[in-house]
């Protein structure tokens, strides 16, 4: 059955957030709204939980899933070395549609990162994808809330109805703003790779690098 929280995106409730969060403190699964699209979040570091995510969307193993912090200081737990580059592009891009990809650290689930042994993580523009990073105190996974291969979902109705009857809470945070996805540039290599070019300009990738 699907639960509804529908939340304020403007002012978060701290009590409705932490309503939420229990529920991915004990392994449960949330749609909820980022800056561009809705997201299915489960808690990073709960492998399970990450299992769920996987099967909600009759996703491959093989695609890794990205994720949401709520400061820079959450990369601590996911990586091991922050090149300068990326240390630019967070301060001119985040918090915002941009998914840097570092090198994981060994603590990194291989579900999240297809053993890659890299890992995509951004800090999102969304007050509600942020205030449930900041509360569960972990990084929360933020792959789109849709079947794999469906359409991406900008409202709460269009998660229920793609995913159907299943055990999952959605935080209705109003519509998405949609367009396109998250940016995903990775910088485990120099100069830094634009795997796909999303809602932050390639351009504006490299005019800030540039600086």
């Amino acid at each position: 059955m699907t639960e509804i929280i529908s939340i304020d995106p403007e002012n978060p409730s701290s009590l409705l957030i932490e309503r939420a969060v229990a529920i991915l403190r004990q392994g449960g699964i949330l749609a909820f709204p980022t800056e561009t699209f809705y997201g299915l979040a489960a808690d990073a570091m709960n492998e399970k939980a990450v299992d769920r995510i996987f099967k909600i969307k009759g996703r491959s193993f093989e695609n890794p899933i990205a994720l949401i912090i709520s400061t820079e200081d959450d990369l601590e737990l996911l990586t091991d070395y922050v090149p300068e580059a990326a240390k630019t592009l967070m301060r001119a891009f985040w918090p915002g549609p941009l998914t840097i990809i570092f090198k994981a650290s060994p603590s990194v689930s291989p579900r999240l990162t297809a053993g890659t042994g890299k890992i995509g993580v951004r800090i999102s523009g969304n007050p509600i994808a942020c205030a449930l990073a900041a509360a569960l105190g972990r990084p929360i996974t933020a792959t789109s809330a849709n079947l794999s291969g469906g359409r991406e979902c900008t409202t709460a109705a269009e998660v229920r109805e793609q995913v159907g009857d299943v055990q999952l809470t959605v935080i209705d945070g109003g519509p998405t703003p949609g367009g396109k996805g998250s940016t995903f540039l990775d910088v485990t290599v120099d100069p830094p790779i634009l795997l796909r070019e999303g809602a932050t300009p390639g351009p504006a990738i490299s005019a800030a690098l540039r600086k």
